[in-house]
């Protein structure tokens, strides 16, 4: 009797613990920061920013336009960012990183995986090669008097800051990647921009920044994680596009690369939101800024 009053004694704990909200919660994409919403409690901006929970991890994935907005809409939507595992910028623009400077001031110390870059805003290296040697010159007109530094460190906008630089596909915990690319797009030639890649057992979630590199070109990088693709969220970046190629590029998303569920938001355009809703029906997810998206 007292073995089944003990077992009985566990169970109300754990159902406490579940009510109370502090067992583990469910996988799940907070976006914290966009342009639109149908929340009066955010304001909206120009960028963006989201929360991803996942496997027990909390990630920061970009961190908007302005530390202000981001602080007005993390303190709106009761998100804690002192409670981070890590943060993840998806490149150097400003939409992206600004708010960096209000989440520095709250989690000085969280490992933020930015993207490597020879002359980034978040430091990072020049190779002696990039030098390209004259030895015929008189020293004073060779860079360092021809005595090349090994790897020049580039210097940082931000002070502080435990930045980790990421220059290829990295498994960063069990399951979860950084998805590194390079732009070959007029405009932002050689951006280099990190998506977020999610194993589960329906296939992977991708969330991705800005997609300056190639909303499929991100796709097929990935792949080498895993080919099937389950669920994209973020920006796809077909808002300059013209209608008929943001035509062709959801009809691929739908029938090409087999995607069963969009969250698009920031800079995928109103013409593509309406595209890919008319694509993908009940499977579109509206992702304003204050929505909670639990990951299928």
């Amino acid at each position: 009797m007292k073995v089944i009053r003990g077992l009985l004694g566990l169970a109300a704990v754990f159902s406490l613990l579940a009510v109370s909200g502090h067992a583990v919660a469910k996988d799940r994409v907070t976006i914290l920061y966009d342009a639109f919403s149908d929340n009066k409690a955010v304001t909206k901006d120009w960028g963006f920013s989201a929360l991803v929970e996942h496997d027990g991890k909390r990630i920061l994935f970009d961190t908007g336009n302005n530390p202000e907005t981001l602080e007005h809409n993390v303190k709106a939507l009761s998100v804690d960012l002192t409670k981070l595992d890590f943060v993840v910028i998806s490149h150097r623009h400003s939409d992206h990183a600004a708010g960096l400077r209000y989440l520095l001031k709250v989690n000085p110390t969280v490992p933020i995986y930015v993207p490597s870059e020879a002359s980034g805003m978040f430091g990072g290296r020049f190779p002696a090669a990039f030098f390209r040697a004259a030895p015929s010159l008189p020293a004073k007109m060779r860079y360092f008097d021809g005595i090349y530094p090994e790897g020049l460190p580039s210097g940082k906008v931000f002070d502080g800051g435990n930045f980790i630089l990421v220059e290829k596909l990295t498994e960063v915990s069990p399951g979860i990647y950084l998805v590194a690319t390079v732009s070959n797009y007029p405009g932002t030639l050689e951006l280099h921009e990190l998506a977020l890649a999610l194993k589960t057992p329906l296939g992977l979630t991708i969330v991705v920044g800005c997609s300056h590199t190639g909303i499929e070109e991100i796709l097929q990088a990935a792949s080498a994680v895993d080919p099937h693709v389950h669920f994209l969220a973020g920006g796809f970046h077909l808002i300059t596009m013209p209608e008929p190629e943001i035509d062709r590029i959801v009809d691929n998303l739908k029938n090409k690369w087999k995607l069963e569920k969009v969250a698009a938001g920031h800079c995928t355009g109103e013409p593509a939101f309406l595209r890919l809703q008319k694509a993908f029906g009940d499977d579109y997810l509206y992702a304003g800024a204050g929505t909670r998206i639990e990951i299928p």
